[in-house]
């Protein structure tokens, strides 16, 4: 077995878990845009609720 051959698995498995990595970082991402679409959608009722009041 060359060197070469022996390097393949290693970049292999780098790849793969850098892959993992940027999907867990995309599907962070939409989770805190999610929270803070709700957050202020929540925001927004609770302004025009006090609004409407007077």
């Amino acid at each position: 077995m060359t060197v070469m051959e022996r390097d393949i698995p290693e970049q292999a498995v780098k790849r793969q878990a850098d892959e993992r990595a940027r999907r867990l970082r995309g599907r962070n991402y939409a989770v805190l845009a999610a929270l803070l679409a709700l957050a202020v959608l929540f925001y927004a009722i609770t302004v025009v609720r006090m609004g409407a009041g007077h």
